[in-house]
This record gives C-alpha cells, sequence and structure tokens, in this order.
C-alpha cells in the first residue's frame, strides 16, 4: 500500500470516527437538556451532566474532523 492511500484511509477514518462523535455529543447533550426525551428510560434525560458529556465528545470529535480537513497527502 502507497503511502498517500493509507492517508487517505487514514484520513477517512478520521472522518467517520469524528462525524459519530459529532452527531451522539449532540445527541447526549440535547437529551441531557432536556430537549430530546428519547428513549423514555434513558438515564441521560434531563442530568444536566450528560450534556456537558455530550458537549465534550462533540468537541473532540469536531477536533478529529479538523485533524482530518487538514492532512496532506
Amino acid at each position: 500500500m502507497s503511502t498517500i492511500m493509507g492517508r487517505r484511509l487514514i484520513r477517512l477514518a478520521l472522518q467517520a470516527i469524528g462525524a459519530a462523535l459529532v452527531a451522539s455529543g449532540i445527541l447526549w447533550a440535547l437529551q441531557g437538556l432536556g430537549i430530546i426525551m428519547w428513549p423514555e428510560d434513558s438515564i441521560m434525560l434531563a442530568r444536566r451532566e450528560w450534556a456537558l458529556y455530550g458537549a465534550i465528545t462533540s468537541a473532540l470529535g469536531a477536533a478529529l474532523l479538523l485533524i482530518a480537513q487538514r492532512m496532506r497527502f
């Protein structure tokens, strides 16, 4: 496998993981804030600490997306 191909695979993996972290972090934050009350039996609903965890998770995902964006070939 060439170096360029390997970097492209790493970039794709960082983008996928980053996007998943952003999406799940937003969901956790909205559940923690009591905006999304689904699923009904979730322990995250209307609990402020989950809003914080979600914000941190989203920020980490955004950082991975930024790193992937700036990768050079």
